[in-house]
């Protein structure tokens, strides 16, 4: 039986994936095989020496001490593009939002309280609309900045409305490039970009290199009045240079949904509270997906979507798999076999896989180990963690 521990409300849909017939799933357990959470700020501390697993029903994972799980090798898990749709649906909005005089009509109808004559206000209307007209988006040029999985929607989306689109990502990656449509136009360097688009939609991890991507030199590359979106992390733009921005007329809007309070207020900003996967839809495909890893981590070991190890999936064969994590040194496979076949294990079948520190073997072997096998292969140096799945 194994044990999941949960922290927030997690959706029905997805727990209802862990089978009773071999999960505990609680939000009290003492020694979990597998951590479930959302938002919670997870502690080196919280995590018992039981823990193998942690998945994050999300893609963000800064609120999990990803260096410390590594250490112990305990692999970490997100949910990379479940809640992209209802992330690209706010962009849309946002687009919409920020080309039309939608937000400030609305106040504006909201503000006439001691109006009470239906003529009066219709004839009123009429006469202040063309203070809240705006422009179309179709024809315009969107640029997306990061064309992974909620990039490439948008994308998606914006061709189906007409827009012409761009694209900027020095990291894309080959699946990505073909999940793109073929009308993106790929450009070689962000200020080029900015400079050609009247849209600019950021879709970025927090990174060293993405880190206030968007600041004052890079701003001065915008095309005038441009608006500018942040739906992907707040870190991403600086602040500052935002409002200066605004205060030059070099951007008309900044939308996003990461409230400052340095912006609050600023005219030509518009902040949602961080509301980009806040649908019933999200939360539940992010809950499904990341119960289906750690079922089939805990179950067959295979690793997929980890933030700290590397995509390892083999089929099962065999009596008995084992799980192993290492540092990614040299000679650690080798070391791990020859113990094996000093054991007289025969080998089924295996894959090795490593990422940048670490790497991760699933080896299928006739027959089982024993406790002394496991702890020859626990004393070699380098070798962080072994399981056995039976």
């Amino acid at each position: 039986m194994y044990k999941i521990k949960t922290f927030n409300s997690i959706s029905v849909l997805g727990l209802n994936e862990f089978g009773r017939d071999k999960y505990e799933v609680s939000s009290d357990s003492s020694t979990p095989d597998g951590m479930l959470l959302r938002s919670h700020k997870l502690q080196a501390d919280e995590i018992g020496s039981s823990v193998r697993a942690i998945a994050r029903a999300g893609a963000g994972t800064n609120n999990i001490p990803i260096s410390a799980c590594s250490e112990r090798g305990i692999v970490v898990f997100n949910t990379p593009g479940a809640n992209a749709n209802a992330v690209k649906e706010l962009v849309l909005a946002a687009m919409l939002l920020g080309s039309r005089g939608i937000v400030q009509g609305m106040n504006y109808v909201n503000g006439q309280t001691e109006l009470k004559d239906p003529e009066a206000m219709s004839q009123l209307m009429e006469a202040e609309k063309k203070n809240f007209k705006g422009n179309e988006i179709k024809g315009k040029t969107l640029g997306v900045v990061g064309l992974g999985a909620i990039g490439s929607m948008v994308a998606k989306t914006a061709l189906n409305l007409g827009m012409k689109v761009i694209g900027y990502d020095p990291a894309l990656s080959v699946e990505a490039a073909w999940r793109l449509p073929s009308e993106v136009v790929k450009i070689d360097n962000l200020p080029s970009l900015l400079a050609k688009s009247d849209f600019v939609t950021l879709h970025l991890p927090v990174l060293d290199a993405t880190r206030h991507l968007i600041n004052k030199d890079s701003i001065a590359s915008f095309k005038r009045g441009g608006k500018l979106l942040n739906f992907a992390r707040e870190e991403i733009v600086d602040t500052d240079a935002v409002v200066w921005a605004l205060e030059q007329g070099i951007i008309a809007n900044y939308i996003a949904d990461f409230p400052h309070p340095d912006l609050i207020g600023v005219d030509g900003v518009m902040l949602m509270p961080h509301i980009g996967a806040s649908t019933d839809e999200a939360e539940d495909n992010c809950a499904v997906m990341a119960v289906e890893q750690l079922k089939n981590f805990l179950e067959h070991g295979n690793i997929i979507n980890s933030v700290n190890f590397p995509i390892t999936v083999l089929e099962r064969s065999g009596d008995t798999r084992l799980a192993i994590a290492n540092k990614n040194i040299p000679k650690m496979l080798g070391g791990i076999l020859s113990e094996l076949a000093d054991h007289d294990i025969n080998v089924v079948d295996m894959i090795n896989k490593s990422r940048g520190d670490l790497a991760y073997n699933l080896i299928d072997i006739e027959g089982d180990v024993d406790q002394a096998i496991m702890d020859h292969l626990e004393a070699i140096d380098g070798i962080i963690s072994v399981r056995v799945i039976r």
